[in-house]
């Protein structure tokens, strides 16, 4: 069976003026301040907003959303009260870790700001030893395996692909970012982590909580799905050239891949330079919200510097239609040391 994806982003189009935009109110705001992992705050020149998106905008524009932007971030997608009993679920689990603040609970996720945030990383950093064991747990829950499966996710899989079924790969992720951590995921395209299998898949990212635009959330490069085919290409005209084994050709940890398999880790300088001067999108994420997103869109996180010490919760799933050339590696839950 031959998969079938939604059209490359466009370089040029114009959208159907239904689409919901950001408030009026948010528009002629700036965008807060992004802190990189470096510590510096990137030049709010280089920052704008993402483009919300409500359920009822007609099927056609949101697919054209997708298609001209590489993304589109619809609200409310699942229940608040699923999405904050997986929070609660999680946070359960890695309390033994003593990141949460005394006199808190799972289910509001308030880091204990007492506490070193670089000695509670989560996964994209560098987590304690001590939990990842109850991070392997959490993955392989019937809890979180069931959020992958939720049919309201599922469903809107389906709208915006036009798929009659799709496949989800059992290795989602989830990520915790506490609030002054220096290890916010780093920028990257997804098809750089899932090269054994066809760039045909959308990806989910789910927040899994409210998410300030200064909390550690997801930021996009904007349009830029076609300057993330074009690096890959860049890799892959490397890897013939030096005839690279296919088992170091798929790792996103090649030679010539940067730290964890990242572009880079410094969102101001890339984006001024590789980036061609495009801007960083950010968005005030609510537990519900779902942002769909090419294999080629280049997105990161800055550092979370929420105001309440709300710990940043998301999860990354990746969909395919069935059938599918998919990246095999990722079709088992997450586990310590599966080297991906």
């Amino acid at each position: 069976m031959t998969a079938q994806v939604l059209p490359p982003p466009q370089t040029a189009h114009s959208l159907n003026s239904s689409l919901s935009y950001a408030s009026s109110a948010q528009q002629h705001q700036p965008a807060p301040l992004q802190r990189t992992n470096h510590g510096s705050h990137i030049d709010p020149e280089m920052v704008d907003w993402l483009t919300p998106t409500s359920k009822d905008t007609p099927l056609s524009d949101i697919r054209a959303h997708y298609s001209h932007d590489g993304y589109v971030w619809i609200k409310n997608v699942i229940p608040r009260s699923d999405v904050f009993d997986m929070r609660e679920q999680y946070f359960q689990t890695i309390s033994p870790s003593g990141l949460l603040s005394p006199d808190t609970g799972p289910r509001e996720g308030i880091f204990n700001s007492r506490l070193d945030p670089t000695a509670h990383q989560g996964l994209g950093a560098t987590p304690q030893d001590s939990v990842m064991q109850n991070l392997d747990e959490i993955h392989a829950s019937k809890e979180y395996q069931d959020f992958l499966h939720h049919p309201d996710l599922r469903d809107w899989v389906r709208r915006l692909t036009g798929w009659q079924r799709e496949a989800v790969l059992k290795r989602g992720l989830l990520r915790h970012n506490v609030p002054g951590s220096k290890c916010p995921s780093g920028i990257h395209y997804d098809q750089l982590f899932l090269r054994a299998g066809d760039p045909a898949f959308v990806t989910a990212w789910a927040p899994i909580g409210d998410c300030a635009a200064d909390g550690g959330g997801l930021m996009y490069l904007e349009n830029s799905c076609e300057l993330g085919e074009r690096i890959e290409k860049r890799f892959e005209a490397q890897q013939e050239k030096e005839d690279m084994p296919k088992e170091e050709r798929i790792s996103a940890y090649n030679r010539h891949m940067g730290e964890l398999g990242h572009l880079s880790h410094n969102a101001e300088t890339w984006a001024k330079g590789d980036g061609l001067g495009k801007r960083w999108l950010v968005a005030n994420y609510e537990a519900g919200d779902v942002v769909f997103h090419s294999p080629w869109m280049i997105h990161a996180s800055g550092q979370n510097s929420d105001k309440f010490g709300r710990i940043r919760l998301a999860s990354d799933l990746r969909f395919y239609e069935e059938g599918a050339n998919l990246d095999e590696r990722w079709t088992r839950p997450f586990y310590n040391g599966d080297g991906l």
